[in-house]
């Protein structure tokens, strides 16, 4: 999520597409109905099915499964044709002005660059164009350049008529208007909205183009950095978003920096083609922090291997693991199944055993006969589990699966039995990005471990083998950093402080080297303190500062709420930076003046520090930013109802009366 849960409640419109938040997250959907009376928000909701999410809405319209991405077209060029978005935050926060170089066009469904052999893009027909004069960006203010982003996005929409939107969705042209009428409303400074999205997003094979074209429209209304805006996307469990921002999928390192290929093999070499790059690499200013890309690899290799990363071996970036193709989870099985995989190089024999944590593909997976036929090829199968489950016992399939006879199947089974979510302490991030801090509340039963004891005593014991017995590559595994106080059982407070980051060396002020800003030993205070000499560790750049000097900033449970708006910046803490509310920035003028002053009347700057205001001076913050007190019924709520005390005998307050935006009193 750009923004959050609790920050929902904010917004005039709530826009449901590719999930049923009703049903899959009924407590995450109440900020919904709570937007819904006390704002007067509107649920609008686009699904091929009637959800009991479209049960509550205002307006519904039905959809063909897989054309989500022309609807969303079509709205855009609504709004662009009928002049209904943010022209202001169009211009100020987007790259909409800026001008593409001509190589850049689309043709007969392609863009320029395909390389039909390869099936895939040169994407350097697609840079931007410099100024002649200064030799910077290009750009144009008036939106008026054809070959300005802004221009060439209308161009592009242009064929998603109200027509082709029926031709392809199958929605009537009159529904279709009504939501993209409602959507548009809120491109503007005093209204606000927020797309709601799930699976029936992420899980499409176009999810990623699905979600950037709501980002382009988001973008176009001006609903990102904004509270009751942003594109939110709704996590099904606990902890899915701390396992995908640790790089949980195999495409990805922690922090979302990139998995290294195996043809990428020096690190300049990664730093090169990983982060982007400015206009002819020429040291222009940039918003882009992906320009620190240096910084936090390099603070994620000292994480890694310690003392044995230095400059002069390149941080040991050759001892990290290399992809050379698909390793998610369903291709593991395939190439189980098969018998064997094809990669860089070629064919080469499938996985011989497989370890699985918290996971049951035979009973998830799309396709459980073949998992279970899957599984019978493999030498060995390690679970670690709570209980047993039917991927542990894959080789009593009933007959129906197909499978072959148990006394056929060769696979050694171990089951080592792990403590469950109350046995363990730790974090769990929500789909607010929230990292909060859990406590153990009894210890696993019986031989029943945690997950870092069990992981932390398999790596001990495989580093014991590579030493006395060697085998290919034994640095890779012997080089690891593993200092823990308890190296067997590692305290995940400890193991926190390590995601957190801590200079290794002494930190210098970079406006004043007569100064330090940390010194050795010292935990960081955020990913700006972050250096690429080697002189800091960060397991994730993303997660820096949630255990700083101040301690675990993911335990803490302040309800604090000064600006009333559902952002609780001293409970636990949200990445990046205890950002509620991501690229905040944006909800300001250039001036730093708030677009919509209803919310909180801070400016950008209050913002700002409010996010890491010690505890206490939230408020002090929030009274000098005010320009004039604001009444407690109202309190970060434009729409907010005033309510008198409820008379003996009746169960709620009564409604007395409701502002309107302007603050004028009018009747219910």
């Amino acid at each position: 999520m750009t923004n959050g849960w609790t920050d929902i409640k904010n917004t005039d419109l709530v826009f449901v597409m590719g999930g049923n938040p009703a049903e899959n997250h009924p407590c995450g959907f109440k900020w919904a109905i709570e937007a819904k009376k006390t704002r007067n928000a509107k649920i609008v909701v686009v699904d091929p099915r009637f959800t009991r999410t479209a049960a509550v809405a205002d307006l519904f319209a039905q959809l063909r499964a897989g054309t989500d991405i022309a609807f969303l077209n079509g709205i855009i060029r609504y709004a662009l044709e009928k002049k209904r978005y943010h022209e202001d935050y169009v211009k100020l926060h987007t790259n909409a002005p800026y001008v593409i170089g001509e190589k850049y066009h689309f043709t007969d469904g392609l863009f320029s660059g395909f390389d039909q052999g390869k099936g895939e893009y040169d994407k350097s027909a697609w840079q931007y164009e410099a100024d002649p004069n200064t030799k910077a960006y290009l750009v144009d203010e008036t939106l008026q350049n054809p070959r300005c982003v802004f221009q060439l996005l209308k161009r592009h929409v242009s064929r998603y008529t109200p027509e082709m939107v029926e031709q392809i969705c199958g929605t009537p042209k009159d529904q279709f208007l009504k939501v993209a009428e409602a959507v548009t409303s809120t491109g503007t400074a005093d209204r606000v909205g927020t797309i709601l999205y799930a699976l029936g997003w992420t899980q499409h094979s176009t999810g990623v183009q699905i979600i950037r074209t709501a980002a382009m429209l988001q973008l176009l209304l001006g609903n990102v950095g904004r509270p009751g805006g942003g594109v939110n996307a709704l996590r099904g469990h606990s902890n899915i978003q701390g396992a995908t921002d640790m790089g949980g999928t195999f495409e990805i390192l922690p922090g979302y920096l990139k998995t290294p290929t195996g043809a990428v093999q020096t690190l300049a070499d990664y730093l090169e083609k990983g982060p982007p790059t400015t206009l002819n690499k020429q040291a222009w200013a940039s918003m882009n922090y992906w320009q620190n890309y240096p910084k936090f690899m390099v603070s994620l290799l000292k994480a890694y291997y310690g003392k044995t990363a230095t400059k002069e071996n390149d941080y040991n970036y050759a001892l990290m693991p290399k992809v050379d193709g698909n390793y998610s989870w369903m291709y593991l099985f395939d190439d189980m199944y098969r018998g064997s995989s094809t990669r860089a190089g070629g064919k080469e024999p499938g996985p011989e055993g497989l370890i699985s944590f918290g996971m049951n593909p035979v009973g998830t997976g799309p396709n459980s006969p073949k998992m279970v036929a899957a599984l019978s090829k493999l030498k060995w199968l390690v679970m670690a589990e709570n209980f047993e489950n039917e991927t542990a016992t894959f080789w009593k399939a009933p007959k129906e699966y197909g499978g072959a006879a148990p006394n056929d199947i060769q696979t050694t089974v171990y089951q080592l039995p792990a403590g469950n979510f109350a046995e363990k302490d730790g974090t769990f991030t929500n789909s607010s990005r929230w990292m909060q801090w859990k406590w153990k509340a009894i210890d696993p039963p019986g031989q029943a471990k945690s997950d870092q004891e069990i992981l932390a005593r398999i790596f001990l014991a495989v580093r014991d083998l590579y030493k006395k017995e060697g085998g290919a590559l034994p640095e890779a595994v012997l080089s690891v950093d593993w200092s823990y106080t308890n190296p067997y059982a590692p305290d995940l407070a400890e193991v926190l402080k390590e995601i957190s980051g801590k200079a290794l060396d002494d930190i210098k002020d970079p406006k004043d080297p007569t100064k330090i800003i940390k010194k050795k030993g010292e935990q960081l205070d955020g990913f700006g303190q972050l250096q690429d000499d080697g002189t800091t560790l960060c397991g994730n750049w993303l997660h820096s500062g949630v255990y700083s000097s101040a301690g675990n900033l993911a335990a803490r449970r302040n309800n604090a709420d000064p600006m009333g708006l559902g952002m609780f910046h001293e409970w636990a803490f949200a990445w990046p930076a205890n950002r509620r509310v991501m690229y905040n920035r944006a909800s300001a003028d250039k001036d730093g003046k708030p677009g919509d002053p209803t919310q909180g009347r801070l400016s950008a700057g209050s913002v700002r520090r409010l996010h890491h205001a010690p505890r206490g001076r939230g408020a002090a913050l929030l009274a000098r930013a005010q320009r004039r007190p604001i009444p407690r019924a109202l309190r970060g709520d434009r729409g907010a109802r005033r309510q008198r005390a409820a008379p003996e005998g009746d169960l709620e307050p009564r409604v007395e009366e409701v502002l309107d935006r302007q603050g004028q009193v009018r009747r219910p």
